[in-house]
């Protein structure tokens, strides 16, 4: 059996009608009858003049009526240039609130698409009598402490944020439709909107799974949707369009409008366009001559349409790109488009009616591309109309423009339910001052709203059906904030040491209000805090009343030429832990603190670490005994006197060092330091060795050199 379908596709330009005979899933354009509007009764794809538009559907409805008979209902489309776009983000704190849930998210994305909506309002002078169909929205990006991240759910941070691009179609659009119609002696049969008519018949739903825009060129504006992940996830509209072609003809050729349109149209099929001036002169120009003059317009067209798909696609070029409408068959516009958006050639194209799968058409119904939108709301609109459904919110009916799968969160957005009422109120916060730096205490988070559908608990993503009933239960309210300074201030700032023997605990000095109190007082809206905590070894020994101590761990110095000189070696050691520190040393909760008083260095002690000599000694062998030979090498000088080698040296002293003039070592130095001497009453020669060769007392001795006299005594006389 044939089904016979009326559409009417009712543009800026003109009004299309066309008959469809369906069987079975075969389609057969009977008919298509075009008329142009005669006042400017349309702008923007809304009706301005009811009258107008409904005369002009009556025109063609009789006329279609004479070959195929009474026509009593049509399917008609809301154009996509009448939706409303809007990018909107909100921002949530979540510090000391529970892990994110999907719900928690979905309510972010509808506080989100709430916040567009108000946007929209907002840019109209009176927003009281504007309404809006949310008909989708895809989320840009979440945020979690200002970095881009993939999902909110399970994650925790201090705030989170939600970007979306959401579509929006007036209420009034709708209903102008349904007056013109009404006036036409017309019923609607069935609704779409022509970015859903254009994509049903020419991307089916297995190819959806792609990212894909379509664009519907018509004559004042273009209409874009996109398909990604087998849905339908954004729309939009540029207000450039085949016009504006028209209009650059018309500005260099100087064209009445109307004239400029017929050369416009010509340039599709003719080598020679010939144009008519103003002034009534006839002239052919070569087609790529008159394309060059208004390749500008045509750049400008690419320009607007491709910045708007990548705006409304993330920044991301779509996989491919295919263009409907009059204004599609603009010269070059497929090549310039493919340079904006970095596509080959291949990947945007025209899509006329051959390309729509089961159909086939009269003869003298050219395949053009200006007539894929008004088939494809005949097929759509039978196929998946749109109805109104009426549901219950909180005893309050509401109705709804079915454009999609309808959600609880599309219920709350017709009834006005604000995204806030769908937690408790959080409690009230406290407001502090602490070294100098502000602070917030937030109150408890409020318990989230419970949402029953029917009287089941349900989510905001949850689907709903026509006569469906809401119940929003109000969350419970979050408890006012209430904090003591001991929550303020971290629990390291009171710390327990041991210094030597004595365990010492450690709480930090506390003001509020310029006045000291325990760490366990609660505080109030607006107090000032002033603390400071132990934080390093000297801020504990200052503490702990130990400056005797403090003092000690001073680094032994000595000046030496007017300069400081600092030895570690003669300082006091200050363990920490039983490990070597360092007075700025930071402490923890139960370090130990011990220390080891350093004793004061020598002279000769300070010499060597300078590399002075302060005696010259050696050792010698003489008459089989050890002598050791000393005398003085340099002068130690502490404080302005001669100090003996053994003598200490206080910390912070004056030094000087003086070298002495001192020969070498010789043999008779040996008899200062040796008390041998020559046998009493002594009678004969000596002989004086050294190392066992015959020397002087005046020769040099090195130590260790083996020194001998040898004895002879001389013969006793024989009486």
């Amino acid at each position: 059996m044939t089904n016979k379908l009326f559409a009417l596709d009712i543009g800026t330009r003109s009004v299309v009608g066309i008959i469809l005979e369906q069987q079975g899933d075969q389609y057969h354009v009977a008919d298509i009858l075009v008329k142009e509007h005669k006042e400017r009764a349309m702008v923007d794809g809304q009706i301005h003049n009811v009258i107008y538009v409904a005369e002009l559907i009556q025109e063609i409805k009789k006329e279609l009526e004479q070959k195929h008979g009474p026509l009593k209902k049509v399917s008609v489309a809301a154009a996509g240039r009448a939706l409303k776009t809007e990018q909107a983000s909100v921002t949530v704190e979540i510090k000391n609130r529970p892990i994110f849930t999907e719900e928690d998210i979905s309510r972010l994305e509808l506080q989100a698409v709430q916040q567009a909506q108000q946007q929209l309002l907002q840019q109209k002078e009176d927003s009281k009598n504007n309404h809006y169909y949310c008909v989708g929205y895809s989320v840009l990006y979440f945020r979690l402490d200002g970095e881009e991240i993939g999902s909110l759910v399970d994650q925790q941070g201090d705030e989170a944020s939600v970007e979306v691009i959401a579509t929006f179609l007036p209420r009034v659009v709708v209903e102008s439709l349904l007056a013109a119609l009404k006036r036409a002696d017309l019923e609607m049969e069935a609704l779409t909107l022509e970015p859903i008519a254009a994509i049903n018949v020419l991307i089916p739903p297995s190819m959806r799974r792609l990212n894909v825009a379509l664009v519907d060129i018509g004559a004042g504006t273009s209409d874009i949707a996109i398909t990604d992940k087998s849905t339908i996830v954004a729309y939009g509209m540029v207000p450039t369009a085949g016009d504006e072609i028209t209009e650059a003809l018309s500005d260099h050729y100087l064209l009445d409008f109307p004239v400029a349109e017929i050369a416009k149209r010509q340039m599709h099929s003719n080598d020679e366009i010939l144009i008519q001036d103003i002034l009534g002169f006839d002239q052919y120009f070569p087609r790529e001559e008159v394309i060059q003059s208004i390749y500008p317009a045509i750049q400008n067209l690419a320009k607007s349409i491709g910045e708007e798909i990548l705006r409304l696609n993330n920044s991301v070029p779509p996989k491919a790109v295919m263009l409907v409408g009059g204004g599609s068959l603009t010269p070059n516009l497929t090549d310039e488009l493919g340079k904006i958006l970095e596509l080959p050639a291949n990947r945007v194209a025209v899509r006329g009616i051959d390309a729509i799968q089961n159909l086939t058409r009269a003869e003298g119904i050219a395949a053009t591309p200006e007539l894929v939108t008004p088939i494809g709301i005949a097929i759509a609109a039978q196929k998946a109309p749109i109805h109104y459904m009426s549901i219950t919110v909180n005893d309050q009916i509401v109705r709804l423009f079915e454009l999609k799968e309808m959600t609880v969160g599309d219920a709350f957005l017709a009834a006005n339910i604000r995204a806030k009422q769908l937690y408790g109120k959080p409690g009230h916060g406290i407001s502090l001052t602490v070294n100098g730096q502000s602070i917030f205490v937030p109150g408890e988070h409020g318990q989230p709203a419970q949402i029953l559908l029917n009287g089941k608990a349900a989510t905001t993503k949850t689907q709903i059906i026509n006569g469906d009933k809401i119940e929003l239960v109000p969350g419970i309210n979050g408890a006012d904030a209430t904090v003591s300074v001991r929550d303020i201030i971290d629990d390291a700032a009171v710390k327990t040491i041991t210094i030597q023997d004595t365990t010492y605990k450690m709480e930090p000095h506390v003001y509020v209000n310029g006045n000291p109190i325990k760490l366990d007082t609660p505080l109030k809206d607006r107090d000032v805090i002033e603390f400071k905590t132990i934080e390093t070894i000297v801020d504990a020994l200052n503490f702990t009343n130990n400056l005797s101590k403090y003092e000690q761990f001073n680094a032994y110095s000595i000046h030496l030429d007017g300069k400081p000189m600092y030895f570690p070696e003669f300082s006091s050691q200050l363990f920490i832990n039983g490990k070597p520190g360092k007075l700025q040393y930071p402490i923890q909760n139960g370090d130990l603190i011990t220390f080891a008083q350093g004793s004061l260095p020598t002279a000769e002690a300070i010499a060597n670490q300078l590399n002075y000599v302060l005696e010259d000694k050696i050792v010698v062998t003489f008459q089989n005994e050890q002598v050791e030979l000393i005398k003085t090498a340099h002068d130690f000088f502490v404080n302005g006197r001669i100090t003996e080698g053994k003598s200490t040296v206080p910390n912070g002293a004056t030094i000087k060092i003086v070298e002495k003039e001192s020969g070498k070592w010789i043999y008779q130095d040996v008899f200062r330091f040796s008390s041998w001497q020559l046998p009493v009453a002594f009678k004969g020669s000596f002989t004086i060795l050294r190392n066992g060769q015959p020397t002087t007392f005046d020769a040099d001795i090195f130590g260790g050199d083996q020194l001998e006299i040898q004895l002879t005594e001389y013969p006793i006389a024989q009486p």
